[in-house]
């Protein structure tokens, strides 16, 4: 037998692929409305997963959907006005492709630097360093 014979060979004993999982999985939001307020009761734990400042999220979301939120107890994030779940978590991955994976090879493990008045995302992964396209 030959190389080429042996590769399909064993290729054809090798298990199918039966699920494809990432190793990156940004959380969907938990929350409830109360009134007219929205609360996410998991803010922190999408924060720590994208490993950002919740700070820098709960700004960019405030933003996006244009409502005024703030941060209680660390963990909790309260918006003033009724939002559909669906509609944060848009947001939320809108957040992870612009600011948390590299350009480069799409890994999270990447710190925002701020050199001089320019904002970059370094990639801890492949070392790549690109400038922020968009800011806060």
């Amino acid at each position: 037998m030959d190389y080429a014979e042996l590769l399909e060979r064993a290729k054809k004993q090798l298990p199918e692929v039966t699920s494809s999982s990432e190793r990156f999985e940004i959380p969907n939001v938990k929350g409830h409305v109360q009134g007219n307020a929205t609360i996410i009761s998991n803010f922190g734990q999408v924060a720590d997963t994208l490993n950002r400042p919740k700070t820098h999220l709960l700004k960019f979301l405030n933003k996006e959907l244009a409502a005024k939120g703030v941060i209680k107890k660390d963990q909790f994030a309260i918006f003033n006005t009724k939002l559909p779940a669906t509609r944060i978590n848009e947001k939320i991955t809108q957040y992870a492709e612009t600011f948390v994976l590299c350009e480069s090879c799409g890994k999270p493990e990447t710190k925002i630097e701020k050199v001089g008045q320019a904002l970059f995302i370094k990639c801890q992964a492949c070392g790549a360093k690109h400038a922020l396209k968009r800011t806060i």
